[in-house]
């Protein structure tokens, strides 16, 4: 830390001390009168930079264990890298290790969440098949009702409830349950950011996408933000940053139907149509059943939005 006049400039390194790798650095330069709000800022920004990576090294930890010595814990991080792809194929394999872990602990919140979490992808990518609306809603409640401390239960609960029950407002009191319990949680601001995408808060999601982005640049759901971000835009007819945040989504989640979807509603409103029929083809390949009218009632699509997508949808070659 440096101090020149009324200034200060606070340089902060994270290096991973098992084997002397970087992990993040950050230069902060504030007015010294604010010194304890750049005290907490940076907490955060560590904290936030931090978390994928203990994250990430516990699941290679569970990787190498046997399967018979799996515990609740265990299986809810083994099962975390497919719940985190969002896609069918993939959640339904994790549905199976957190059923497991449920059967050995009923009243486990996190596999709870991660539970609704899967339902909710397996419902919008399905076929959006009734059963799994009520599962990703059933499970978000018993989230809620066994994880009152376990923030990242609370947002995955917050978010089923949200998107599948249509019910934002207890979405939102669940996720500013988990941002008391840990403000730094990244996660909690890029699915809330998902959700105001939906309801046509544009600006307000882009607010918590950057948020979210910002504690976590490299999060394994950076993709979510990025798509709040490009319907956001698109929404407002900014179409050049609802392509550059839509190609975000991509790169940080290429096996994802829905990156694609803004992708190529933002080309075909800059006329770049050969490219949008191409991310509709991927959209397609993806998420063979795809109707954007039937997507768009299944998250309660703000109707501004659901009329500026579908439009340009429809000129991409997407079907109704």
């Amino acid at each position: 830390m440096r101090k020149a006049g009324g200034s200060v400039r606070v340089t902060a390194q994270m290096i991973d001390a098992s084997t002397g790798a970087h992990v993040w650095a950050e230069r902060y330069d504030r007015s010294s009168e604010d010194i304890f709000a750049l005290q907490d800022e940076i907490a955060l920004a560590a904290v936030g930079a931090i978390a994928p990576s203990v994250r990430k090294a516990e699941i290679e930890r569970v990787r190498r264990k046997r399967p018979g010595s799996l515990d609740a814990y265990d299986l809810v991080l083994q099962a975390q890298p497919d719940v985190d792809s969002g896609m069918p194929d993939q959640v339904t394999r994790a549905l199976v290790l957190l059923e497991r872990a449920l059967a050995l602990e009923p009243a486990y919140a996190l596999a709870h969440g991660n539970a609704a979490m899967c339902h909710h992808c397996l419902f919008l990518r399905a076929g959006l098949q009734e059963i799994n609306r009520a599962s990703s809603i059933r499970h978000a409640r018993s989230a809620i009702v066994h994880g009152q401390d376990d923030a990242l239960a609370l947002t995955w609960a917050g978010f089923s409830i949200g998107m599948d029950a249509h019910d934002r407002a207890g979405a939102f009191a669940a996720l500013e349950a988990a941002l008391a319990i840990s403000p730094s949680s990244a996660l909690t601001y890029i699915l809330g950011s998902v959700m105001l995408g939906w309801s046509g808060e544009a600006e307000r999601a882009i607010e918590w996408s950057e948020q979210g982005m910002r504690l976590s640049p490299f999060d394994s759901w950076a993709w979510a933000a990025f798509d709040a971000q490009a319907m956001s835009h698109l929404l407002h007819g900014r179409y050049e940053e609802a392509c550059r945040a839509a190609y975000k989504s991509v790169q940080a989640n290429p096996a994802h139907s829905i990156t694609y979807v803004q992708l190529a509603a933002a080309l075909a409103k800059l006329g770049r149509l050969d490219e949008a029929r191409a991310a509709a083809a991927r959209v397609i390949e993806l998420q063979p059943g795809f109707r954007y009218s039937r997507q768009f009632a299944g998250v309660n699509c703000a109707p501004a939005l659901s009329n500026c997508l579908g439009e340009a949808l429809e000129i991409a070659g997407l079907p109704e």
